[in-house]
């Protein structure tokens, strides 16, 4: 069979219906544009552990972190506390004496977040991006695969 081009590109929608974009759409989606509003104060970070998977973040995700930004309650943050780095939730105590760092685990306590402790906000998430690949990340040496299809 020959391998055959076409000017649309076919898609599903959740109706199941399908939609076409065709060749007349000038701009590209560039991920620079939609992802990196701050360059100078825009950092890329992997997820490490499991203490955030209640919200969506999980382990190995690309986090996109903004340092500019100036955190809200209820913000998912990077933050330094006490000579280590933590992704949590920042909720301010009610009573306005301190904050707390919230996991979306509940295999994992909440971090009280008081004077005594060497504290900073680090950036504020901005983004999770997830690889739904689930390939090992090996380079092949050739491929055997048959460029027509």
């Amino acid at each position: 069979m020959k391998n055959q081009t076409s000017d649309n590109l076919s898609f599903f929608s959740e109706s199941r219906q399908t939609n076409s974009i065709d060749d007349t759409i000038s701009e590209s989606l560039d991920l620079n544009i939609e992802l990196v509003k701050n360059p100078a104060c825009t950092f890329f970070a992997r997820a490490v552990g499991d203490s955030m998977e209640g919200c969506g973040i999980d382990n190995g995700d690309l986090l996109v972190i903004n340092k500019s930004l100036e955190p809200k309650n209820g913000d998912i943050v990077v933050a330094f506390i006490d000579g280590d780095f933590t992704l949590k939730q920042v909720q301010v105590d009610p009573s306005g004496e301190c904050l707390w760092l919230i996991p979306a685990n509940g295999n994992y306590p909440s971090i009280k977040i008081t004077e005594e402790n060497d504290f900073m906000i680090w950036g504020v998430l901005t983004y999770n991006i997830k690889s739904l690949s689930k390939r090992k990340k090996t380079r092949p040496l050739f491929c055997k695969c048959p460029r027509n299809f």
